[in-house]
């Protein structure tokens, strides 16, 4: 008998979308007892930004997945195709962060334990880019070890256009991306017909 080894139960998730889609073969056949977990931001009328609640989920649902021995790799993605994520959502700022400057510490705490749960997560990350990723949103992207993109996607950071300096992405999703891919892997990937089979899988 197996021990459990999750901290929580499996969360009801509200605010993000958490499936399973089974592993498909070369010929396009499920694979029995593999899936791969689908982590999908679901706030497409405010181009899926991303609320407190919102950042509690993911990281409940990357370490559901990442201790989940039937997943065999995560797909991090949007519903619609407007944008994959465009940051911390500007609403909730305005309304509750704007009027209690004391929580935003709280805040960027989680914000890092997503990039954290993203980074540290046991099973190979896919972002699946579908539109805009833009400042908070590119800095998750850019933790997770693929990215995969359509032709009209658009990357950008807001921080060096108001003179603000992000040092999350930098310090952290940069130095970790090239540690643990790398140019040599990443060719090696491309050659080898990986990525066209990540990319048929994800789309």
């Amino acid at each position: 008998m197996l021990k459990s080894h999750t901290l929580v139960p499996e969360s009801e998730f509200k605010e993000i979308i958490y499936e399973l889609r089974p592993v498909l073969d070369p010929s396009g056949k499920a694979v029995g007892g593999l899936y791969n977990a689908w982590i999908t931001l679901n706030n497409p009328k405010q181009y899926n930004s991303y609320t407190t609640d919102a950042v509690k989920e993911v990281i409940l649902a990357f370490r559901q997945a990442s201790m989940d021995r039937s997943v065999v790799c995560c797909v991090f993605t949007a519903v619609g195709d407007k944008a994959f994520c465009t940051g911390g959502n500007t609403k909730e700022y305005a309304e509750y962060y704007s009027g209690n400057p004391q929580e935003y510490k709280q805040y960027m705490r989680l914000f890092n334990d997503m990039i954290d749960s993203i980074l540290r997560c046991d099973k190979p990350v896919v972002n699946r880019v579908n539109g805009m990723r833009l400042a908070g949103g590119q800095e998750i992207g850019m933790a997770c070890d693929f990215s995969i993109a359509v032709d009209t996607a658009r990357f950008g950071q807001a921080g060096p256009s108001t003179g603000r300096r992000r040092t999350v992405a930098r310090r952290t999703s940069c130095r970790y991306t090239s540690a643990s891919l790398g140019p040599w892997r990443a060719a090696f990937c491309a050659r080898c017909g990986a990525l066209t089979r990540l990319y048929s899988s994800v789309w």
